[in-house]
């Protein structure tokens, strides 16, 4: 079992993936933009590969895409089936190679996922996870039903929820996850009740309700979907914990006990979680520094505006404006405060985008 680890070296182990094929290639596809991806493909094709790519019927936003991407396929003789519209996605993304290498990834095929995400992937040649993931590929591509044989291969909407709440269930010490929305009812009472029994639970993603301790992933975009559990054991898969993708779509991972891959997960898991630490530190400091500044900013600056100046040029104007006749007494306070008030709003708004260009222009008012 190998670990891929996005950014990283997906591109490349996939494309050698593809380039290793000696008889066939079955690809699922939900988003895709690599050309050195499809370029692969298609020279694998060529070479006499059969190739199969089963491409999901729609994706927010990039149907049109995926459309031209049959057509480009079709043209090069790859053999193209599309999902079935009988779920609300087909978010799975996996990749076969002469039936005896699985690669499963919670990264599509994209620049997004592969450069500038957290994400993983496994390759893997554990024949029973191989044989479960073309029975699933054959199902789909024929839409056919499909019913789980392996409790390590993890599908939705087969068996995903009963194994997935069983897995977290069977914590005992630890549970780190990576997640970008974890809000399934059943999933969040038995988070609680793991923490209530002693077990350490920490997320980087998303909660619903933030009973849990989490954190926000630091300079990259979470798109992982990953469980590790106790430090033995590990879901990595396109499922996360929320009813939509538990019920209501295909999604597709793994259960496994490779410890080298435990681990290096984990390593990565901490590196991620100091760095969100830092990085709420450095904000939490930014935003006193931001609340101290402001407040000795409009302290300055309410000083070292002339008031009085300003007040007796407001009451020309009325006085030119509507012939009347006002005293500068009766409305120097009202003047006063209402510029107090305005500079004070106004500074407090600008504080954290123009902090230097105040403090100079406070300054140039004090020297005049």
């Amino acid at each position: 079992m190998k670990l891929l680890t996005q950014p990283g070296d997906g591109v490349e182990q996939l494309v050698k993936g593809i380039a290793r094929a000696k008889k066939s290639i079955e690809i699922v596809i939900f988003r895709f933009d690599r050309a050195e991806i499809e370029e692969a493909l298609e020279k694998a094709a060529e070479r006499g590969v059969f190739v199969h790519a089963l491409i999901a019927f729609t994706n927010r936003g990039g149907e049109e895409n995926l459309r031209k991407l049959e057509m480009r396929l079709l043209d090069k003789g790859i053999t193209v089936a599309r999902t079935a519209d009988d779920l609300i996605r087909y978010h799975g993304k996996m990749m076969i190679v002469d039936h005896k290498e699985l690669f499963l990834l919670s990264f599509n095929f994209t620049h997004l996922d592969i450069d500038h995400s957290r994400s993983f992937g496994l390759i893997l040649r554990t024949p029973a996870l191989v044989r479960e993931a073309e029975q699933l590929f054959e199902a789909d591509t024929k839409r056919q039903s499909y019913s789980a044989g392996n409790s390590k291969f993890i599908v939705s909407p087969v068996n995903a929820r009963e194994t997935l709440a069983k897995f977290v269930k069977g914590a005992r010490k630890e549970l780190l996850i990576y997640d970008p929305e974890i809000s399934d009812r059943e999933i969040l009472r038995i988070l609680q009740d793991r923490r209530k029994a002693g077990v350490e639970v920490r997320v980087i993603g998303k909660v619903t309700g933030n009973r849990l301790p989490v954190r926000t992933l630091n300079g990259l975009r979470l798109h992982t979907r990953t469980i590790l559990r106790d430090g033995r054991e590990a879901f990595l898969g396109s499922q996360s914990l929320r009813r939509l993708e538990l019920d209501s779509r295909r999604e597709i991972g793994i259960i496994f006990r490779n410890q080298s891959v435990v681990r290096e997960l984990a390593k990565v898991f901490e590196k991620d979680w100091r760095g969100a630490e830092a990085e709420e530190e450095a904000t939490a400091k930014d935003l006193w520094l931001d609340k101290a500044a402001s407040r000795k900013i409009k302290k300055v600056v309410s000083k070292s505006i002339p008031v009085a100046p300003v007040v007796k040029q407001v009451v020309k104007a009325i006085q030119r404006k509507g012939n009347l006749e006002l005293l500068p007494k009766e409305v120097e306070e009202t003047v006063k405060i209402a510029v107090k008030e305005a500079v004070k709003d106004s500074v407090k708004d600008a504080t954290k985008q123009a902090l230097k260009s105040v403090v100079d222009v406070a300054e140039v008012v004090r020297t005049r």
